[in-house]
C-alpha cells in the first residue's frame, strides 16, 4: 500500500546519528552479566529502522564474534523474545519464518498464511519467497501446497506467483466483463465456479478489483462478500473474503486483525506481534487512524490493557502513540470518519426481514391447529411455535379474528394462559400488531419502580415516523394516557425533551440540504464546545442541537455529520461520547448510530445481550420480534461481519428449550 500522498506512514523511523558500533556495545552490554537489562534493549530496538538493526547485527559480529539474534534467544523468553527476535529480522525473513511457522508440524495455521499472502505485495512476495530458500533450502511453493488442499491451495499458489497486474489504467468494458463472470461463476450457476473466483480476485490490480466490486453489486445487488460467504466454504472462503478485505482497505483489514486479537478471553499474541512488527515502517499511523475510528478506542489503549511487563512497553513503542490521549482525534482520523459518513451517504440497503406471509394460508385451518395444541391436559409448544412463527404479523392478526369466530375465544388470553416464562412473552410478542407490541414495551419500560432507559431509547430512536405514530394512538387507546404524558413523567431534564421530541414522529422525510447542513453543524459544534461551561445562551443553542438530530432527516444528518467532522476535525459520536454522559448520552450516541447503521446498532445490541455472564431476555426478545419482518436478515448479515459468528449460532449457545426454540425461527438461518 503506497502511503498517502507519498508521506512515510509507519511509526517507527530512522534514528537520528545513528551509530551501529555503540548500539551492539550496548545490546552486548545489556546481556552481559547475571540476568539482562530489557527495558535497555527494548527501547534500542524498538526506536532504530529495520535497515539500522541490520548494521547494528553486522556490528555485533564483527566485535564480539557472535549472532545477535543468537544471543537475545538466549536472554530473552516467551513473547517478548518472539516480538524482538522478529524485529531484528529483515521484512522478508521475518514473513518467511512466520510462514515456516505456520506450516511445520501437526496441523498447519491457515489464519497465518492467509493473513500473509492475501496482504503483501508483489515485491513483497517476489521478496519472501527468495528468503525461504536461502533461509529454509526449500522452495516455498512445495511446502504450501504440500501442507493445503483443493482450492485453498490453487489460490494461495497463484497468490505466491505476485503477478498481480499493478498499472493504473482500467477498461470499463474489462470491468463489467469481470463483474459478469463473477456472477455467473456464482449466484448464477448451480454450484460454483471456483476457478473464475481465483483468477479474477489472484491476477487483477487493487483498482481494477475495486470497481469490479462496485459493478457487481450492480448486477447481482448485493457486495461481492456476501456472495463469496454464500458459495464458498472453509479455508477457501476465508482467504477470499480476506483478499477482498485488503483490496478494498488494507489498514482496515489490519485494524480488525489487530481487534480480534486482543477481543474477548485471552489474547492471540502471534497476531498481534506479527501485525506489529510487519507493518511498523509501512502504515502502522493509518491502521491506528482505522482502528479508532471503527472501534472508538486508539490501539494504544487496547494494547496498554491487554498486555504487560517489557512485551507491552515494547508493543507500544511499535504503535508509537496513543489517539486518545488528552482527547486527540488525529486529523487522519479524522478523514477516515468523513469518508465513512459519505459511504453512509450514498449507501442504498434493501431491508429484508425473516419472516413472510406463509404460502396457502388458511386463518380457519391455523386456528384450528392453535385450538387442538391447547385441548387438553399438557400443551403442544412445537406446534404453537411452529404456526406463529412461520407466518407474517398479517396472517397472524387473520388468525386472531378466525380463533374468535370459531371458537367465541380470545386466542391471546388462551396462550397467555397456555404458555409461561419467556417463551409466552415471544409468543404473544409475535401475536401482537408491531405498534401493539411497541407501545406495550415502552409502558413495561416505564411501569413499576425504575425506569429502563435503555429500552425507551432503542424504540424510540429507531423507529420511522409512521411508526411512531401507529404507536402513539395504540399507547392512548390501550392505557387511557398519551406516549408524551407517560415520558413526561417518567424522565427529566434533557433525556426527557430528547424522547418527547422523538414520540412526535416529527422527523422531517426530504433530501439534504447543504447550506443547512453546515449551519447545522455549527450549532452541533458550539454546543459540544460549551457543554457544562455555563454560557449564558446555551439553553437556546441546546434546544436547537436538540431540534437538529431529533427531527432533521436521515440524509440530510448524515450530510451535517460529515460537515462536523470538516469543522472540526473530529467524528460527532466521538465527541459526544467525551463531551456527554448519562442517558443523554447513550440517547444522541443512539440517534447517531442509527443514522450511521441501524443494522450494526441493532447487531451490537444483540451481541451485548448474549455476552457475558447471563443473558438479556428482554432486549433479546424485544429485538427479534421487532425486528423480524423489518431488517432481521440485513441484521444477521453484519452481526457475522462485526462478531464472526452467527447471530444464530449466539443464540443457539446462549438460550435452552422452547425459548432457544422459538428464537432460532425467527432468526431464520445460520450464516
Amino acid at each position: 500500500m503506497a502511503p498517502k500522498g507519498g508521506r512515510y506512514r509507519g511509526s517507527v523511523k530512522d534514528f537520528p546519528d545513528f551509530d551501529a558500533s555503540k548500539d551492539a556495545e550496548a545490546l552486548h552490554k545489556a546481556m552481559k552479566g547475571f540476568g539482562s537489562n530489557k527495558e535497555a534493549i527494548l527501547d534500542l530496538i524498538t526506536s532504530r529502522s529495520n535497515r539500522q538493526r541490520q548494521q547494528i547485527s553486522q556490528a555485533f559480529i564483527s566485535i564480539y564474534g557472535k549472532d545477535l539474534i543468537d544471543n537475545l534467544k538466549s536472554e530473552l523468553t516467551g513473547k517478548f523474545e518472539r516480538l524482538i527476535v522478529g524485529l531484528m529480522r529483515p521484512p522478508s525473513y521475518f514473513d518467511a519464518k512466520e510462514i515456516k511457522d505456520a506450516v511445520q508440524g501437526i496441523g498447519t495455521d491457515e489464519k497465518s498464511l492467509i493473513e500473509i499472502l492475501a496482504s503483501r505485495t508483489n515485491q513483497e512476495i517476489h521478496a519472501l519467497v527468495t528468503a525461504y530458500k536461502d533461509a529454509y533450502g526449500k522452495e516455498l511453493e512445495n511446502d504450501i501446497t504440500g501442507d493445503t488442499s483443493g482450492h485453498f491451495k490453487k489460490m494461495l499458489v497463484v497468490l505466491l506467483q505476485g503477478t498481480r497486474e499493478e498499472d493504473d489504467v482500467v477498461s470499463e468494458d474489462l470491468v463489467q466483463q469481470d463483474a459478469k463472470d463473477l456472477y455467473e461463476a456464482g449466484e448464477q450457476k448451480w454450484g460454483t465456479d471456483e476457478a473464475q473466483f481465483i483468477y479474477i480476485l489472484g491476477s487483477r490490480s487493487s483498482l481494477h478489483l475495486r470497481l469490479v466490486f462496485d459493478e457487481y453489486k450492480k448486477i447481482s445487488g448485493k457486495e461481492i462478500e456476501e456472495s463469496i460467504k454464500g458459495e464458498l466454504s472453509g479455508d477457501f472462503e476465508n482467504l477470499m473474503l480476506s483478499v477482498v478485505k485488503c483490496i478494498r482497505s488494507t489498514t482496515e483489514y489490519f485494524a480488525t486483525r489487530l481487534y480480534k486479537s486482543m477481543k474477548g478471553m485471552g489474547t492471540a499474541d502471534n497476531t498481534l506481534i506479527r501485525i506489529m512488527v510487519s507493518r511498523s515502517e509501512i502504515d502502522m499511523m493509518d491502521i491506528r487512524e482505522a482502528f479508532r475510528t471503527k472501534y472508538e478506542k486508539s490501539l494504544y489503549s487496547m494494547i496498554k490493557n491487554d498486555t504487560s511487563g517489557e512485551y507491552k512497553h515494547a508493543l507500544l513503542k511499535l504503535c508509537g502513540g496513543d489517539d486518545d490521549a488528552a482527547g486527540e482525534f488525529f486529523p487522519e482520523a479524522a478523514q477516515a470518519a468523513y469518508q465513512m459518513w459519505e459511504r453512509s451517504a450514498v449507501a442504498r440497503v434493501e431491508l429484508k426481514g425473516t419472516m413472510h406471509p406463509a404460502a396457502d394460508f388458511h386463518a380457519d385451518n391455523d386456528a384450528k391447529a392453535l385450538r387442538k395444541a391447547m385441548k387438553g391436559i399438557g400443551t403442544d409448544e412445537d406446534s404453537i411455535i411452529n404456526i406463529v412463527t412461520q407466518r407474517s404479523n398479517a396472517q397472524r392478526q387473520e388468525m386472531k379474528k378466525a380463533f374468535k369466530s370459531h371458537f367465541g375465544r380470545d386466542l391471546m388470553a388462551d396462550l397467555k394462559s397456555e404458555l409461561s416464562g419467556t417463551v409466552a412473552k415471544v409468543i404473544l410478542g409475535l401475536m401482537m400488531t408491531p405498534a401493539q407490541y411497541d407501545a406495550k414495551q415502552l409502558k413495561k419500560a416505564m411501569e413499576g419502580a425504575g425506569t429502563d432507559e435503555k429500552a425507551l431509547i432503542e424504540i424510540l430512536t429507531t423507529r420511522s415516523n409512521q411508526e411512531i405514530h401507529a404507536i402513539n394512538q395504540v399507547y392512548l387507546e390501550a392505557y387511557q394516557k398519551s406516549l408524551e404524558d407517560a415520558l413526561s413523567s417518567d424522565t427529566s431534564g434533557h433525556f426527557r425533551r430528547i424522547l418527547v421530541s422523538l414520540a412526535q414522529g416529527n422527523r422531517n422525510e426530504g433530501e439534504e440540504d447543504q447550506a443547512a447542513a453546515v449551519e447545522d453543524a455549527k450549532i452541533i459544534a458550539a454546543v459540544l464546545q460549551i457543554s457544562d461551561t455555563g454560557s449564558g445562551d446555551s439553553d437556546s443553542i441546546e434546544t436547537r442541537f436538540m431540534s437538529i438530530l431529533c427531527t432533521r432527516s436521515y440524509p440530510h444528518l448524515r450530510r451535517v455529520f460529515q460537515e462536523y467532522v470538516k469543522q472540526t476535525n473530529h467524528d460527532v459520536e466521538h465527541t459526544i461520547k467525551k463531551e456527554m454522559s448519562g442517558d443523554v448520552k447513550d440517547a444522541l450516541v443512539a440517534i447517531v448510530r442509527s443514522i450511521k447503521n441501524k443494522s450494526a446498532f441493532f447487531a451490537e445490541r444483540l451481541y451485548k445481550s448474549m455476552k457475558g455472564a447471563g443473558t438479556d431476555e428482554k432486549t433479546l426478545t424485544r429485538i427479534l420480534v421487532s425486528r423480524s419482518e423489518t431488517d432481521l436478515l440485513n441484521i444477521r448479515y453484519v452481526f457475522k461481519e462485526m462478531f464472526e459468528k452467527s447471530l444464530h449460532h449466539c443464540i443457539q449457545n446462549d438460550t435452552s428449550g422452547d425459548y432457544r426454540k422459538v428464537l432460532l425461527s425467527i432468526c431464520g438461518g445460520d450464516d
